[in-house]
């Protein structure tokens, strides 16, 4: 890591090969663990119920099975599964049934790519930047998920913010406290305003997966960054989930995911939340 951190001509091409590699994984999580969650939620049910068993075969894991046509089932080959090159290579189809690929397996390399980037830069290549290469991420696959299914599963907001509190014991961001108080905080917050509007309304206006992801993010952001994150998400979340019913041609009652809202205000205030907050401070004159 000294020798990266040393030779960053190295280690910053060695970092966007990684985050190639990383998104390409993410989309794997993004696109199958939902669906590997959906399979064991129906099999507990049956089971709660006491209903018969009934066979159905599993979706693929994240890890064993091999990538795939969506279509026509083909399985990859090395030369078909490059991060990014691939689907630019076969011009966005499937080699075999010229079926076209989402551009989301693209999108996700390149973004991941670049957020990895960014966090060798801003906290290098020793543990700080492996760290803040994990909670990216965490980020992405959870961004990627909500959008797709508007769910935010355990299985990665429960780990993330556990990962973000294991890191505080040794101060790797911030002192244990801070981490804590910050994940305790975050749930609570949410949770209050869920309540609230739940009896004031009767309806719920967000998930319980929101709560989780903020709570986790002040795991790693600690309790400073609590108030950031969640002003920055509500202006990014208003403009553009406005900006977005409106092209569908949708009304206000339509459910918008508010967990990657949540994530880039999260990311940024991990990233450059001093920066952010000093900013604020001046522009409203308190600095």
């Amino acid at each position: 890591m000294a020798f990266l951190d040393q030779h960053p001509g190295l280690g910053y091409p060695a970092a966007a090969a990684l985050g190639l590699l990383l998104g390409s994984f993410l989309n794997v999580v993004i696109l199958r663990l939902p669906k590997r969650l959906e399979w064991q939620w129906k099999r507990d049910a049956r089971e709660i119920l006491e209903l018969p068993d009934i066979y159905e075969p599993p979706p693929p894991g994240i890890v064993v099975e091999p990538s795939h046509c969506p279509h026509c089932k083909h399985k990859l080959s090395w030369y078909e599964n490059i991060p990014l090159f691939s689907w630019i290579i076969q011009g966005g189809k499937c080699r075999h049934c010229k079926a076209p690929i989402s551009v989301q397996y693209p999108l996700v390399e390149a973004l991941t790519s670049l957020l990895v980037l960014a966090c060798v830069w801003q906290w290098g290549f020793g543990w700080q930047g492996f760290g803040a290469i994990v909670l990216t991420c965490f980020l992405v696959a959870l961004s990627g998920i909500d959008l797709r299914t508007q769910l935010l599963p355990d299985q990665l907001t429960l780990p993330l913010m556990w990962l973000g509190l294991i890191g505080s014991i040794d101060n790797l961001y911030m002192p244990a406290k801070p981490a804590l108080v910050g994940a305790a905080a975050g749930y609570l917050l949410l949770w209050s305003v869920w309540w609230l509007f739940k009896q004031l309304t009767g309806k719920e206006g967000m998930g319980h997966g929101d709560f989780k992801l903020l709570a986790a993010l002040g795991a790693w952001c600690g309790l400073k960054g609590i108030l950031p994150i969640v002003l920055l998400s509500s202006v990014v979340g208003a403009i553009v989930g406005s900006l977005w019913l409106y092209s569908r041609g949708r009304d206000r009652a339509t459910p918008i995911p508010f967990g990657p809202y949540l994530a880039i205000a999260g990311w940024l205030v991990f990233m450059w939340g001093e920066p952010l907050i000093n900013a604020y401070l001046h522009s409203v004159g308190m600095r």
